[in-house]
């Protein structure tokens, strides 16, 4: 029997991995990737690659657009702006830290893509429109993330309502399967899952190995800590330290 067809969102992520692996089990999938000038474009391209390639995407779709590195504002695309450690946002003005511990709701780090969402789930729904796809995944997560507002559940409900009122096809809807849970609960899901964590890439600096101190990587890493499992990808020698009992700590 033909199982019915889902777009899912590709970053080629921690998240995004594992939330194309949970909807490969359920769903002809159609992989969407963007390049966007972020400053691992090629690494994550790649990881993308390999993550559909594993999980049987029906096919992988690669966007190309300049418009976030030209516009700047995120430390992502814009070479100005240095990517900050975990912990040191707003260091250098005499602010107090603002990494994953410490910052507030409120707070909106440096390496947040000016509503870079909302281009991708645009595109998403566009093709799923012509698939016939009723679903489209992404692999966004509020708890332990960076505190991105495009990463809210309110911001998907809103969006879903916007298809509802403005698309052609108004059945479509956006899932967010992983929103509520934790990190060390989503590697322990991906390991559940089988899902190829050992292709994804999270880093927001390095393309050869992580780099380990960015917040990206500092997630990551207590994530695989708190879930008792060894992190498979490559980091720079001598930055990661031993985070099992803070990754306990979490984890309780």
């Amino acid at each position: 029997m033909s199982r019915p067809r889902a777009v899912v969102c590709l970053s080629g992520g921690m998240d995004s991995t594992v939330c194309a692996a949970l909807a490969a089990r359920d769903y002809d999938c159609f992989g969407l990737h963007f390049s966007y000038g972020q400053r691992t474009q090629a690494r994550e391209l790649r990881a993308s690659q390999e993550v559909a390639q594993a999980v049987g995407l029906r096919d992988l779709m690669v966007l190309e657009t300049d418009l976030f590195r030209r516009i700047g504002g995120s430390a992502l695309t814009d070479i100005r702006i240095a990517v900050p450690k975990a912990g040191m946002e707003g260091a250098g003005s005499g602010e107090r830290g603002a990494g994953s511990s410490e910052r507030t709701a409120e707070e909106i780090p440096v390496t947040y893509v000016p509503f870079r969402n909302a281009h991708f789930l645009s595109a998403a729904v566009s093709w799923a429109e012509v698939l016939g796809a009723a679903t489209v995944f992404i692999g966004a997560v509020e708890q332990d993330s960076s505190g991105y507002p495009d990463c809210r559940p309110a911001y998907y409900e809103a969006f879903n309502e916007l298809i509802r009122r403005g698309a052609k096809e108004s059945g479509i809807r956006i899932v967010t399967p992983l929103i509520q849970m934790r990190k060390h609960e989503i590697v322990r899901l991906g390991v559940e899952l089988g899902a190829p964590l050992h292709v994804s890439w999270s880093c927001y600096a390095g393309e050869t190995v992580a780099c380990g101190v960015c917040e990206s990587c500092d997630l990551r890493l207590r994530a695989f800590a708190a879930a008792g499992v060894n992190d498979p990808i490559p980091y720079a020698t001598g930055v990661v330290t031993n985070r099992i009992a803070e990754g306990e700590r979490i984890a309780r």
